[in-house]
């Protein structure tokens, strides 16, 4: 019985018709990308044919997150400098901005202060690439909004349950609806083809230590995410400061005093970002 409504609130979820509309140019680019032969002035080119969405790209490259001391004022100097998977999310994040601060107030803040916990950490552990962390900490509760979006009968249950029960805003997901975000993550992944690495820290971030190819993605936003909740940035959907698996510190070979410095930088990374929006 529970088997048969996980399978119909999957197939709910993932209706195309409902889904939030990635941008078109996103499909064109992504061929662009499997091709040897194109150049990021093509990959640019196509991005740049959509004015709005590149805008929204463009402020996102020069937010406080990445923290870059010159203005990026190309798309292609953007792809230069992030690489494809960091713009793509990029255009996913900017694309589900209204639906994610319309029906989950606090959420986006609480992303975004994820994304920016995400690029600290990866960066004390020593990982390359920390822009990739940081989208990943961008779109880990991704599967929040869309379960909101299509299934908005189950989030009034869960926001009852999360008012009459100590529960984190998962444990209520999971049961009321029979999973939690982080497998909608897993599906969403898939049907957006999103790169393997962004797939196992979106799937794998309540439970770093079970990502089988990239458990350093799922650790660093682990770790963002608890560091986001205790500076009480935003809202992830409940009042809780999600427990630090130390399994999280193991993946990273980090220490709990590792951390301090990070959380001393990031208060005021914080409070410059707390009034950004994609949109403004």
């Amino acid at each position: 019985m529970m088997q048969d409504l996980r399978v119909e609130r999957k197939g709910r979820l993932l209706a195309v018709k409902d889904l939030p509309t990635l941008p078109t140019v996103l499909d064109e680019v992504s061929k662009l990308v499997q091709d040897p032969a194109s150049s990021t002035e093509q990959i640019a080119k196509v991005i740049s044919k959509d004015q709005v969405l590149s805008a929204k790209v463009l402020k996102m490259v020069n937010s406080p997150i990445y923290g870059f001391p010159r203005r990026i004022s190309t798309i292609q100097h953007a792809l230069v400098l992030l690489g494809f998977n960091v713009i793509k999310g990029l255009i996913i994040s900017t694309s589900v901005f209204d639906i994610m601060a319309k029906n989950m107030i606090g959420l986006w803040e609480h992303s975004l202060g994820c994304a920016l916990a995400c690029s600290s950490i990866a960066k004390i552990a020593g990982l390359k690439d920390p822009e990739e962390y940081s989208v990943a900490g961008l779109l880990h509760d991704l599967g929040k909004v869309v379960a909101t979006v299509q299934l908005p009968e189950l989030k009034e249950e869960i926001d009852v349950l999360l008012k009459e029960k100590e529960l984190t805003y998962i444990e209520a997901e999971v049961e009321v609806m029979g999973f939690g975000h982080d497998r909608v993550n897993a599906w969403l992944s898939d049907h957006w083809h999103l790169p393997l690495r962004l797939r196992e820290a979106l799937a794998w971030h309540h439970r770093p230590k079970s990502a089988q190819h990239y458990p350093d993605m799922a650790a660093v936003v682990h770790i963002g995410d608890f560091l986001t909740r205790a500076f009480e940035v935003g809202s992830g959907g409940d009042d809780h400061i999600s427990y630090l698996k130390p399994e999280a510190l193991e993946i990273l070979n980090l220490k709990l005093t590792d951390l301090e410095k990070v959380l001393d930088d990031l208060g005021q990374e914080f409070v410059e970002l707390s009034d950004f929006r994609p949109e403004d």
